[in-house]
């Protein structure tokens, strides 16, 4: 039997795969340990979610189960759930769960800029904002129920999205200082960017 054979390698590019391959066992040790810190961040509605999917496998779709996953809000405002915000209770849920992505005011850092940009969207450097740009305060809601914050997405009350939603109209100029949003307030309320998108034509559509 032949004695095994070692194969020594040096020089740069043996340093620069040493390298990656440190590089990749960190990612996935660092992945590994943010998505432990996510999902235990995550909403008791996300968790029932994901239990539910489970369970529900080669069974009839029941109402309970539909009832999870349907939380889509139409711009007309259909899908609003009961509840309110204010204007004030928004900001302090903003500082503490959104301004380390959005910035304290809502100017942007590594998440978008959500207030101003007000008069910019034909000029050559447009600002796409919640208060420039979207043409309905009711999808404002649906995503921020949805899909935030980024770390725990769906984990807010409905009471804490229509406070970040009025304080985050309320920065834009649309709503007052004294502002309580609820679904019949949200719903209500014209973005100035109404009239900005071509209508859809097709039958029911907005």
């Amino acid at each position: 039997m032949r004695e095994p054979v070692w194969l020594v390698a040096s020089g740069p590019g043996m340093m620069r795969g040493l390298l990656a391959v440190v590089v990749a066992i960190s990612l996935l040790t660092g992945c590994s340990s943010s998505f432990d810190a996510t999902r235990d961040a995550q909403s008791t509605a996300a968790q029932a979610r994901w239990h539910l999917s489970v369970d529900a496998i080669g069974k009839p779709i029941t109402e309970t189960y539909l009832s999870a996953w349907n939380i889509d809000v139409a711009p007309d405002g259909h899908g609003l759930p009961n509840g309110s915000g204010d204007v004030a209770t928004g900001g302090r849920i903003f500082a503490a769960k959104c301004a380390a992505c959005h910035g304290a005011n809502g100017e942007g850092l590594i998440g978008d800029q959500l207030i101003g940009g007000a008069g910019t969207l034909a000029s050559p450097n447009p600002k796409r904002t919640v208060g420039s740009y979207w043409p309905y305060a009711t999808t404002l809601f649906d995503y921020i129920r949805r899909a935030m914050p980024y770390n725990a997405p769906q984990s807010l009350s409905a009471d804490e999205v229509y406070a970040l939603s009025a304080w985050i109209l309320n920065r834009n100029g649309i709503v007052p200082d004294d502002a309580r949003l609820d679904a019949q307030s949200l719903a209500a309320i014209r973005m100035p960017n109404r009239d900005g998108f071509v209508a859809d034509p097709r039958p029911g559509r907005l």
